[in-house]
């Protein structure tokens, strides 16, 4: 508030106590003051301290081989960061900051980390692919579509005893070759 304005209200309100209640002559400026002093006050929010984080288990003990305890609630879990945001709205990064964890504190149980590690690996997940192989591969897959076509001849049967694999020059001169359109059939009625 401006400081006029502040004044005539602390006037206003001084006068109207003073008509309407008895006060001693030496009293009159400790009222000012008092008034005036609310008054100031009203436009200043005072912030709440925050209480004391206490964690739902003890930082050292919520880590364990087969589950995570969240600090917030005290549940078990072996995955806390989907909890974390669909329960409290924080991110792993909000969470070790309000607990002061350190940045490498799990967010996985350790025991289903190595367990969802030792799948990935299995099926394949991490590894380069190699590039001499990538390419055979479609090389196989085309000659064994041209296989079903050989088969109602008689020399198809050795064929695929020991399938032989189509020289380079072959598939470059079936790639290089555009496929023949074929001729529309028409009726006439």
């Amino acid at each position: 508030m401006a400081d006029d304005t502040l004044l005539d209200l602390t006037a206003d309100i001084v006068a109207s106590h003073v008509a309407n209640n008895n006060v001693a002559v030496g009293d009159i400026p400790g009222l000012i003051k008092s008034v005036h002093g609310a008054l100031q006050g009203l436009g200043k929010v005072t912030a709440e301290p925050e209480p004391e984080l206490k964690p739902a288990v003890p930082i050292r003990s919520s880590v364990k081989p087969d589950y995570i305890v969240s600090l917030e609630s005290g549940k078990k879990m072996k995955m806390l960061k989907r909890y974390l945001h669909t329960s409290y709205g924080m991110t792993p990064a909000d969470y070790r900051k309000k607990w002061g964890l350190p940045a490498d504190y799990p967010m996985v149980a350790p025991n289903y980390a190595e367990q969802r590690k030792a799948l990935a690996v299995k099926i394949g997940l991490g590894r380069k692919p190699k590039t001499e192989t990538a390419k055979a591969a479609p090389a196989k897959a085309a000659p064994a579509k041209a296989a079903p076509a050989k088969a109602a001849t008689a020399k198809a049967a050795p064929a695929k005893a020991a399938p032989a694999k189509p020289a380079p020059a072959k598939a470059a001169s079936a790639k290089a070759a555009p496929a023949k359109p074929r001729a529309k059939k028409t009726t006439e009625a």
